[in-house]
């Protein structure tokens, strides 16, 4: 590691850019709610492996080509507008957990890997990371899994954090009309992180 103190300054970007508000985040409270901690793993370790995959890749240089060809880009976007607003869609009807809700499947793995691979905002994210910190080693493939680690592990934690204070708040609602209210300001929050997709 050519300048090891950068790495600090690295992981407080990291632990800032995964730790606020967006639609990742969104969708860890909403299924913390809906389904608990335990079932949402498989969901937030999608979206940690979408970000760890998107951090070393974009140290790999392979954010070149959404440059190179900017309609990748808009097609990324068009793609991941229409899956949040699906996944909005679902939320907003979802209704209160009862034994129906419990029997019904959680967005998986897959699931939160295609919510990170589609949002243009996370590209943009780890894009700024690899070109901010290019020079914390000589070699892109140490830059690459440093990258990695450190957006999959920060990831990992913030999104369970959010996904707690789900389940916290899920204690507190006790009737249908409260269930279908705050399920539909999580649905309009997502809606909501599309819009700087497109600013």
């Amino acid at each position: 590691m050519d300048h090891p103190e950068f790495l600090t300054a690295l992981i407080a970007f990291v632990v800032i850019a995964t730790i606020t508000p967006g639609g990742a985040t969104t969708l860890a409270v909403a299924s913390g709610a809906q389904h608990g901690f335990r079932r949402s793993i498989p969901l937030i370790a999608g979206m940690a492996g979408g970000l760890c995959s998107l951090g070393a890749g974009s140290a790999l240089g392979l954010g070149t080509a959404i440059h190179t060809f900017p309609q990748i880009q808009v097609i990324m976007q068009g793609l991941g507008s229409a899956y949040l607003l699906w996944l909005a869609w679902k939320i907003a009807r979802s209704g209160a957990p009862n034994a129906t809700a419990s029997e019904r499947r959680s967005i998986g793995l897959g699931g939160g890997l295609l919510l990170l691979w589609l949002n243009p905002k996370a590209w943009t994210v780890t894009l700024a990371a690899a070109a901010a910190f290019a020079n914390l080693t000589a070699s892109a493939t140490s830059l690459a899994i440093i990258m990695g680690l450190a957006f999959g592990v920060a990831g990992s934690v913030s999104l369970s954090i959010w996904c707690m204070g789900g389940l916290l708040l899920s204690q507190l609602l006790r009737t249908e009309r409260q269930w279908n209210a705050v399920n539909g300001l999580l649905a309009i929050a997502l809606v909501l992180c599309i819009v700087p997709l497109w600013l």
